[in-house]
């Protein structure tokens, strides 16, 4: 038998973080905290400026005082120069695009009262009203010539123009009568019940003075919502370099769309004179992230090969428009991309990508398809061209999301940001590290490892054990705002963190080893990791581990409850699944149950569904546990979670509710944030830092 091996990654970023701390010169460091991790400002949506001399991008400050988060534009020069704050209220401005002439940046805001898109002179000024509809405009693109606005809208799609959509709503809001009437599903999404209503894009002109005029609904008569909800943007359509015609995915599949994943890319005409033409209707699964190269002349796009499976890989295909045929590029890389672009001369392609624990930025020829690393620690988002350079977001488990420029063969890595530099500095971090062993099938299994903060060798330290939720996502190199491992390693604990089979960056095999089978590898990867760890570090107390997890992460708390109950002295089940089969007929999105029992209704196979149900196990239940839940939850409905307390209390388990009733899958408001903090950390105390 083979001793398991530690592979140590260097984190070369996280030293940019200690030498800022030690440049600061400021008052000792204190341990991180919830109100250091909501303290943190949060950089998204970086954009460059047509000339590559500026970048625009969207600036998150959260204030406790209103509950929510603050977003406005900044701007900084490509050498990291002149920071500029562009807007400011407490209006939420988003999504900044350039004029093509420079001279305008147009952006979504809330500050006339509703959701429209306005225009900001790039080189200071009063923004200006560009689009005054009776809805809210949901998203936008800018035409290449910057004359027209493609925009989403929600409207009843049985209604000739925005003003019906308007009146019917505010007749259905005057009504003294709260029924809703439903013939078909989804009758509640995410968080979100449905009222009838699709998101429709449209495009109009931008008239003189601001005023729409001639506007067209391009997908007029389909049952079908673009973007795509519940997280569709406005990467999910574009227009064509000439502006002639609009790109979309859509899934127009009637009854069905619940248990569909069949998103098609359409063509239209920007004008709407003609239907929109279906590129995609041979594959029968995911098609999405339409891109056209520089010239035109050819459409990338992302596709899975399997229907009814959210997390099949994305291959990137290349269709040739003129003469109507389609290459896959790259498919022998074994990496599902997520966001892409072509370089200015269409021969290369810039994609990020989970890979082993790190979120890279890869360089793709389109000729050959060979695969290079840009960038390879840390976790990219959303690159850009910026004259010659690339402009990404980059973050890891020591610091969140600055900006950084890298030159086209990787050389040249830049921050060109640094808006957290003394908050970082000034709250104390724990020493990250990744590390793999042998896991279930003698497959190499990958974690991450974050040392408690102020770490002194002798002590003996308790464990936070975390279980990412999915179950194909990963615990990987980035700095997390609702799981954040810095909030335990400053708390006392050693935050530990295991990718077990079903995680997604380690190949679509690795991926697909959980079906019909949620509750054996992963198990057993998690059993496994746990043991090497503790043999590893010695340091580690293994008498004081609390098991932690969030959706799939919940389930696997109530699986572990049953099928390793003296392990942990505590867990915390955060939106988990109790019951797979009050799951299945509660849930919103059916083909994710469907998939990954099977393939099959439970109706149909509930041997399948049943096979690793933790409600069939609560006679074996013991430890203590937490169970916090949102009653906006409609993806794991709150049922789940008042079920799994109700069966713990009855077992006389020592247990704890906390219910937000104002929160879905996730906890998004800052108070709610730090009660959920303070109550999770409350309950390890609890159990793990008094005596037994």
């Amino acid at each position: 038998m083979h001793r398991p091996t530690i592979a140590v990654a260097c984190l070369a970023l996280a030293a940019g973080s200690a030498g800022a701390a030690a440049a600061a010169g400021a008052a000792e460091p204190h341990p991180f905290t919830v109100k250091d991790l909501l303290a943190m400002q949060r950089i998204s949506d970086p954009q460059p400026s047509p000339r590559g001399d500026e970048v625009v991008f969207v600036l998150r400050t959260t204030s406790m005082e209103a509950n929510k988060g603050l977003n406005d534009l900044w701007k900084v020069k490509i050498d990291g120069s002149g920071l500029t704050q562009l807007t400011t209220g407490d209006a939420a401005d988003t999504s900044p695009r350039w004029a093509p002439d420079g001279k305008n940046v147009f952006f979504l805001s809330t500050r006339s009262g509703s959701s429209q898109v306005w225009r900001l002179p790039a080189g200071g000024g009063e923004p200006v009203q560009v689009t005054d509809l009776p809805l809210d405009v949901g998203s936008y693109r800018l035409s290449p010539d910057g004359s027209r606005l493609a925009f989403s809208a929600e409207v009843y799609p049985d209604c000739a123009d925005l003003a019906c959509t308007k009146k019917r709503m505010d007749e259905e809001e005057a009504s003294k009568a709260s029924g809703q009437i439903h013939d078909q599903l989804f009758i509640r999404h995410w968080d979100t019940w449905g009222a009838g209503r699709r998101s429709h894009l449209f495009v109009l002109p931008i008239a003189g003075k601001g005023a729409p005029v001639d506007l067209v609904d391009l997908t007029k008569g389909m049952d079908a919502d673009v973007p795509s909800k519940p997280f569709g943007g406005s990467e999910e359509y574009t227009f064509s370099p000439d502006g002639r015609n609009v790109v979309f995915t859509a899934r127009d599949a009637g009854r069905e769309e619940p248990w569909s994943t069949d998103f098609d890319l359409y063509l239209v005409p920007a004008d709407g004179s003609a239907a929109p033409r279906n590129l995609t209707d041979a594959n029968k699964a995911w098609d999405t992230h339409p891109v056209f190269s520089p010239d035109g002349k050819t459409l990338a796009y992302l596709a899975m090969e399997r229907p009814g499976f959210e997390a099949d890989r994305f291959r990137i295909v290349l269709h040739d428009l003129a003469a109507g045929t389609s290459r896959v590029l790259a498919d022998k890389w074994d990496r599902s991309p997520d966001t892409f672009l072509f370089a200015p001369d269409g021969k290369t392609i810039y994609a990020t990508a989970l890979q082993i624990g790190q979120v890279p930025l890869f360089a793709i020829d389109v000729a050959t398809g060979a695969v290079r690393e840009l960038v390879k620690e840390g976790s990219a988002h959303a690159p850009a061209w910026a004259g010659d350079r690339l402009v990404f977001g980059l973050d890891h488990l020591r610091a969140p999301v600055e900006l950084h420029t890298v030159r086209p063969d990787g050389s040249g890595l830049t921050p060109i940001t640094r808006v957290n530099r003394e908050r970082v500095a000034a709250a104390a971090l724990g020493e990250p590290s990744q590390f793999s062993f042998k896991g279930a099938g003698g497959d190499t299994v990958h974690g991450f490892l974050v040392k408690p903060v102020g770490f002194e060798a002798g002590r003996k330290y308790p464990v936070a054990f975390i279980i990412h939720g999915g179950p194909q996502g990963s615990s990987h190199n980035e700095f997390h705002y609702r799981w954040n491992p810095q909030v335990y390693a400053a708390a006392g604990y050693a935050a530990v963190m295991i990718d077990f089979h079903g995680s997604t960056g380690y190949g679509q095999a690795f991926t697909d080893a959980i079906r019909q089978d949620w509750g054996g590898k992963p198990l057993e990867d998690l059993q496994k990791g746990l043991a090497f760890v503790l043999e590893q570090n010695p340091w580690m107390d293994g008498e004081r581990v609390a098991a932690l997890g969030a959706s799939y992460g919940g389930y696997m708390i109530n699986w572990i409850a049953g099928q390793w109950p003296d392990r942990f002295r505590a867990l915390v089940n955060h939106d988990g699944l109790f019951d797979l089969r009050a799951m299945y007929y509660s849930t919103e999105e059916l083909w994710f149950p469907e998939w990954e029992m099977g393939g099959r209704p439970y109706f149909e196979a509930p041997e399948e569904h049943e096979k690793h149900n933790p409600a069939l196990h609560v006679t074996k239940w013991k430890t203590p546990m937490l169970v916090i839940h949102g009653g906006l939850d409609y993806r794991v409905p709150d049922t789940q979670g008042i079920a799994t307390f109700t069966a713990l209390q009855r077992r006389g388990i020592p247990s704890r509710f906390l219910y937000f009733p104002d929160e879905n899958h996730w906890v998004l408001k800052p108070a709610n944030s730090v009660l959920w903090h303070n109550t999770v950390l409350g309950w390890l105390d609890r159990w793990l830092k008094a005596a037994p």
